[in-house]
């Protein structure tokens, strides 16, 4: 059965930027459809179970308003449904997990619990459609233009074709970049092409991307068996070590990310080590009323559960399903070896008393929904953002690159993890950065808009614009370009290229409450 269906903005992906993108567009009235692989909407937040990687001065600047307004609801949330120890309560920036890398880590049920609530007035209203369980088979295009993306329903097998001016690609993976003939770049980038210090020396490598995890959360209860069924490939996995890697992978051994020394982690907290429990913490109980938690929560994406040894993207389709399920074997493999062998600081083996809280991550199975993709394909952009626009060894004056066209900033260190091609972590400092428009409009297509990770960065310089809010910025100054769009009837390339309208499209982004320029700050 074929079925279609017209709005505005169509966006294909339910991520973080898709939920961004989606709330501007809505917010700037027009009628948007989103679709969504998955059953949960935002991506990394939720379906991917990732706590919010933020910069440190998160708390005063350097976001978008609504991201801020996400972040508050958040904390509302827990105040208002649990009842919390008085110092969490009266806690102006409480953070339900009092994680070590997260200022608001909390549970990926309560993001989606949120993202909701932000996205109801126009679901209600009738102008934003979200369509959940909906995967884009193909799309229809002539020369420069999309005209329809076909999705079809992962539950029933109906096909929807979907028509609007303007299409977002927010999918995680950049799904519409190879099916509309975007141009767009994969892997690792040459020196001889970027010139970048960390680039590749010798050629380019298309298939040499980040590591990508599969994450899960565990509680313990103290006396308690909860040992799961030993998974499939654990005898591999328990003996597999890289190279690069200074220990088993299944071991409480890892790197140092910008020494790349040896890093001894302990599992619960101590005051030697640094705690892979307290890492990303969702629920600290502590900070809960006795009873509300029978114990913390914690989401296990670590160094020992990261999967590098082949892409899932631009793969034959059996190749790609032998790689997501090696990941989700080797995070089951993590879990079991910490059950049952994980050496402890009493002498013994095992703990036991580690339950898998799928409940915490929406499944059966335990594991969160989807993979967590740290690298994307990427558009080949009006503007291409390379290391040299956001490297203090660059940048002479201490400031990243000010770029007229800016539509947001953001600000992480350029953090690579271990890649398909073996290569061991990239982590080195990054100036706080803007956000180009050019890099959200392809060189040739005209009426799709990256609205995800699948801006025009490199590898090296996805390490930096990968993380939450630089997300949510990219979705919401593509959810209001193509809204600016419509309503003024230009393409983006225009909106970028007139220096008045382009005052007068950012504008609409300083309404919003969207920073485009950063205070002076040092380097992460």
């Amino acid at each position: 059965m074929e079925m279609h269906k017209q709005a505005d903005i169509i966006i294909i992906g339910g991520s973080t930027g898709g939920c961004a993108a989606a709330l501007a567009a809505s917010k700037a009235g027009k009628t948007v459809i989103m679709t969504e692989e998955s059953d949960w909407i935002g991506g990394q937040l939720t379906s991917q179970a990732v706590p919010p990687d933020e910069h440190p001065w998160i708390e005063q600047f350097g976001s978008t308003a609504s991201y801020r307004g996400f972040r508050t609801r958040v904390r509302d949330y827990y105040k208002r449904n649990f009842r919390l120890q008085p110092s969490a309560q009266a806690a102006i920036h409480f953070s339900p997990g009092n994680a070590s890398v997260s200022r608001i880590a909390h549970e990926p049920t309560v993001a989606l619990a949120v993202l909701r609530d932000m996205l109801a007035p126009y679901v209600h209203r009738g102008t934003l459609l979200i369509m959940e369980n909906h995967k884009p088979l193909r799309a229809e295009t002539e020369g420069d233009t999309i005209h329809a993306i076909h999705v079809r329903s992962k539950l029933t097998g109906d096909v929807t074709v979907l028509t609007a001016p303007y299409f977002l690609d927010a999918t995680d993976e950049g799904d519409l970049l190879p099916m509309t003939g975007t141009e767009y770049v994969t892997g690792a980038e040459s020196i001889r092409e970027t010139g970048e210090a960390h680039a590749l020396s010798g050629q380019a490598d298309p298939m040499d991307m980040q590591a990508f995890t599969w994450c899960y959360a565990i509680d313990h209860i103290e006396g308690q068996n909860f040992t799961i069924t030993k998974p499939e490939q654990y005898d591999f996995w328990k003996q597999y070590r890289a190279d690069f890697w200074p220990d088993q992978q299944l071991s409480w051994t890892g790197l140092v990310p910008h020494t790349l020394e040896p890093n001894h982690y302990s599992f619960f907290p101590d005051d030697k080590s640094f705690s892979l429990w307290k890492y990303r913490r969702l629920i600290d109980r502590s900070q809960f009323e006795e009873g509300a938690f029978e114990s913390d929560i914690t989401l296990v994406n670590w160094p020992q559960n990261d999967y590098w040894l082949g892409s899932i993207i631009d793969v034959e389709e059996a190749e790609r399903k032998k790689h997501l399920e090696s990941a989700r074997q080797l995070s089951l493999s993590l879990l079991y070896w910490m059950q049952t062998e994980a050496p402890r600081p009493d002498g013994k083996s095992g703990y036991p008393g580690l339950r898998l809280r799928g409940d915490v991550a929406g499944t059966l199975d335990g594991l969160a929904k989807m993979p967590y993709i740290r690298e994307s394909r990427r558009i080949r952009a009006e503007t291409t953002i390379v290391e040299q626009d956001v490297s203090p060894a660059c940048r002479k004056d201490g400031k990243a690159k000010d770029y007229h066209d800016s539509v947001g900033i953001g600000g992480y260190r350029i953090d690579l993890h271990p890649s398909t091609a073996l290569r061991t972590y990239i982590d080195v400092p990054c100036l706080p950065f803007e956000i180009p428009l050019g890099s959200l409009i392809p060189v040739r297509v005209n009426n799709l808009i990256a609205a995800c990770k699948n801006i025009g960065t490199t590898h090296i310089t996805n390490g930096c614009y990968r993380l939450h809010p630089v997300e949510w910025n990219i979705g919401e100054a593509a959810g209001y370009l193509a809204a600016y769009c419509i309503e003024h009837q230009m393409q983006p390339r225009a909106v970028r290229g007139n220096q008045d309208v382009l005052v007068s499209y950012q504008g609409w982004l300083r309404d919003a409450g969207v920073e485009m320029k950063w205070p002076s700050l040092g380097a992460l």
